[in-house]
């Protein structure tokens, strides 16, 4: 049972999945603290001031026999609020992305073969497709 179970993991890939979810989770909390912690008290000195994400526009104010109100809202300020927060978190996880995954290698140059008309290295001096000779 020991056996099949390091088979599965081996064979599936599982293990690998797991590390990466892993340290998907961790990035995360990452660029969430870096969000929070370090770019938020900076941006938050050019935006309003107060509790600005909690602003609202209230549509309806129930309130019952107890006192106890029910307000229908929409509620802007937070939407606002999670646009901004979407905003620099995705842009700060394109800019460790950009940091650390590989630069894409260029597609090599390319042209038509004259007579059937098969895309070819430019550098090609015959064509794979139909053996022609191309200048």
């Amino acid at each position: 049972m020991i056996n099949q179970f390091k088979e599965f993991l081996t064979k599936t890939n599982a293990l690998a999945l797991a590390v990466g979810v892993i340290i998907g989770a961790a990035t995360g909390k990452l660029v969430t603290g870096v969000v929070s912690d370090l770019l938020m008290p900076i941006i938050s000195l050019v935006l309003p001031a107060g509790d600005w994400r909690e602003k609202q526009f209230v549509l309806k104010s129930v309130v019952d026999a107890a006192g106890k109100e029910t307000v229908t809202a929409i509620k802007y300020g937070d939407l606002v609020g999670i646009t901004i927060d979407f905003l620099i978190i995705s842009y700060v996880v394109f800019l460790i992305a950009k940091a650390f995954l590989p630069k894409p290698t260029p597609a090599p140059a390319m042209k038509n073969c004259p007579e059937c008309l098969e895309s070819i290295p430019a550098a090609a001096k015959k064509c794979k497709s139909c053996g022609s000779v191309v200048a």
